[in-house]
């Protein structure tokens, strides 16, 4: 297959992929994907010395083995299919492998009618190019990974599209999983969400492999909201230990709306989070936060930006990060208040559980202030495990490695209890759960 040419760009500056894949897209967005190899092309690799990259390893993003992941069998289709399980009660499921759709099941025909869009991203660039084109990667990419974000431009093949129109309401969550398979197989996965006034959805993605086998994803998703608009997102992230992982979420928030997104990280060898949120309307309100369970060697790497560019608006960020063995966190954000920006009111707090001395966390909250009569929090905490809530535990005939497991569930279970939806929030619970044993 065609590649980069190599000797024009060191191994670890390239992609060992096939281009971007125009073949079906209408000719404005083949032109965009064609802009976005370019810039990829000419952008640097990063580097430790880059501030975006503080604490960072980046001796680890070498790229280059890594090639298009093919379209699995018939037979796989149908098993992760059936692995696909989510909530008991949805509107819809979607499930894709490779970029590719496996099934599509959307219990909202009444939805439909009302002018709801829930469709594959290539469908909804080949039927609706230009509302695609006003929300499909429109804000720049800020917090260090420039050239991955081009990257997945460049090559994005499909994902989940949701369209609400005003006024519509989707009162149960719809789901996207989205399944790797293959050696050495990337992934470029994309969700775009787009809720007009006074619209109101809940949306979750799962992120899983097929197998053990190595691989690398670079995933976008876009949450553009109108006045009134409210958007829970959910992320779910269970790559297996051999992945590198990128995942870039870019909310927009207006006059009165309101967004949560909440991203579960559970797998992963490697994996970087960035998130950023733009208030833009007065009573906008966005709720930033993450539950980490590391384990082993596993590295998060977790960067954020609140932009407050309106008056009278709120952010609330909260982390919380769970460390055993050799595993590391790596948390930087910042609070931007703009010029103008007044009664702000944004918070940003960072908790760390180390529960291993060979473990480490990284944090560097930080505040940028250009208004007045604002009020802005920020701070991050590490400590080991409370040895009384061990004690209480084994006192009535609990080991104490599973009470070592209650406490550290208690202690990031907490934040799922800011998801409205009461189902969702026992599901994620059930999955951490699973993964602390």
């Amino acid at each position: 297959m065609t590649v980069l040419d190599t000797t024009e760009h060191p191994a670890n500056e390239s992609v060992n992929t096939t281009g971007p894949d125009f073949a079906n897209h209408p000719e404005s967005f083949r032109a965009t994907q064609q802009a976005a190899w370019e810039k990829f092309i000419s952008l640097p690799m990063p580097k430790r010395t880059d501030e975006a990259w503080r604490f960072a390893d980046t001796r680890t993003l070498d790229i280059s083995r890594f090639g298009r992941a093919e379209a699995v069998s018939d037979a796989t289709q149908a098993m992760l299919v059936k692995m696909s399980i989510g909530l008991e009660h949805t509107s819809g499921q979607m499930t894709f492998a490779n970029d590719r759709l496996l099934s599509r099941h959307f219990h909202g025909d009444s939805l439909s009618a009302k002018g709801v869009l829930w469709l594959p991203l290539d469908q909804a660039i080949a039927e609706h190019p230009e509302l695609v084109a006003k929300y499909f990667m429109r804000e720049e990419t800020r917090i260090g990974s420039g050239k991955f974000a081009a990257l997945h431009a460049s090559q994005v093949r499909s994902g989940m599209f949701l369209y609400v129109p005003r006024g519509v309401e989707i009162a149960l969550p719809v789901e996207t999983f989205h399944w790797l398979s293959g050696e050495n197989a990337s992934l470029f996965p994309h969700t775009l969400i787009v809720a007009e006034e006074n619209a109101k959805v809940t949306v979750v993605d799962y992120f899983a492999n097929a197998s053990e086998c190595p691989g690398f994803v670079c995933g976008v998703n876009d949450i553009a909201t109108a006045a009134g608009a409210k958007v829970t997102y959910v992320a779910v992230q269970e790559w297996n230990r051999n992945m590198l992982a990128f995942h870039m979420n870019n909310t927009t928030v207006a006059r009165d709306a309101s967004v949560l997104a909440l991203r579960l990280n559970l797998g992963g060898g490697r994996v970087r989070d960035e998130a950023v949120s733009r208030l833009r309307g007065p009573g906008g309100r966005s709720d930033m936060l993450s539950v980490n369970a590391a384990e082993g060697a596993q590295i998060f790497d977790q960067r954020t930006l609140q932009i407050h560019e309106a008056p009278n608006a709120t952010s609330d960020l909260l982390y919380k990060n769970a460390l055993n063995d050799t595993s590391r966190t790596i948390f930087t954000g910042l609070i931007r208040v703009d010029e103008g920006a007044h009664k702000t009111d944004a918070y940003q707090k960072v908790r760390n559980l180390v529960l291993s001395d060979e473990a480490e966390a990284n944090s560097a909250p930080g505040l940028e202030i250009e208004a007045d009569d604002v009020r802005c929090t920020h701070g991050a905490t590490s400590g080991a495990l409370d040895e009384e809530q061990v004690f209480y535990f084994q006192s009535r005939g609990i080991p104490r490695r599973v009470a070592q497991q209650l406490v550290t569930f208690g202690f990031l279970s907490e934040v799922f209890e800011r998801i409205p939806n009461a189902a969702l929030s026992a599901h994620l619970c059930d999955l951490l759960h699973g993964k602390l044993g």
